[in-house]
């Protein structure tokens, strides 16, 4: 059976005022894996992303999705066709519940997101899938609770759960553990593993231990250039990975 690539660039660059951040960048993610896209700081990790979610028009080069050209289209016609970027950009509203967050949510993808003058009748049959989602990541005893009183990584659960609602078929995660103790590092990771069912997730991280149980491609990035690519054994013995992490734990694996 051949792999499905569902997401791929061709020799994507970006340059700034005469830098360049990203220099022939050529990637593909295989429908229904967690890939990773790692570095050190400045290794031009974001830059790619905002590239392939269009916060940023490449210089040069050609981003893919599900086989179609999507190099010229605009972050909000993207997310249509099914690549939602998560934590970065899927705000959560501090004053309502969990559960009315996720169904906001429901309701975007309904096509009722600005139609706040339904009955509650009508909105209220979103809620039966607005639970299973809010149970979904673990949050169903704090269905109730408003956001801002969620704990930093509950709220980064609640928008997993806000960005599973729009029904994507990439989800990609800008650093989901950027601030997390170990304990919620373990929950967030788990978290990932379960939305990871019958999707695709894209990750970028700069943390190549938190990624090593987790993902099943990892692309290291150094300089705005690819270095390494392949499984956690594969890059994490790869000398250039670990100068690029010197001072790391990945530097004295």
């Amino acid at each position: 059976m051949t792999v499905e690539i569902i997401l791929e660039c061709k020799e994507l660059t970006k340059t700034f005022l005469g830098f360049t951040a990203v220099k022939n960048v050529s990637l593909q993610v295989r429908q229904g894996s967690i890939h990773a896209l790692i570095g050190p700081n400045g290794a031009g990790k974001t830059t790619v992303f905002n590239l392939l979610t269009k916060f940023l028009t490449p210089s040069s080069g050609t981003i893919l999705f599900c086989g179609e050209d999507v190099s010229h289209e605009k972050p909000a016609q993207i997310a249509r066709k099914g690549l939602v970027r998560s934590f970065q950009i899927s705000a959560t509203f501090p004053h309502l519940t969990v559960l009315e967050n996720v169904r906001v949510a429901l309701q975007r993808k309904a096509g009722l997101a600005t139609q706040f003058w339904q009955s509650d009748k009508v909105l209220n049959k979103l809620n039966i899938r607005a639970a299973e989602l809010v149970e979904a990541v673990n949050l169903a005893q704090y269905m109730n609770t408003k956001a801002v009183d969620l704990s930093y990584g509950r709220k980064r659960a609640l928008e997993i759960a806000t960005t599973l609602a729009l029904d994507p078929k990439v989800i990609l995660l800008d650093e989901p553990m950027a601030g997390m103790g170990h304990e919620e590092i373990d929950r967030v990771v788990a978290l990932i593993r379960q939305a990871a069912i019958g999707r695709t997730v894209l990750m970028v991280e700069h943390n190549l231990s938190v990624v090593s149980n987790l993902c099943d491609t990892i692309t290291v990035l150094q300089r705005g250039e690819i270095i390494a690519e392949g499984d956690y054994r594969t890059v994490s013995s790869d000398l250039r990975v670990r100068e690029a992490y010197m001072g790391s734990e990945a530097a004295h694996a």
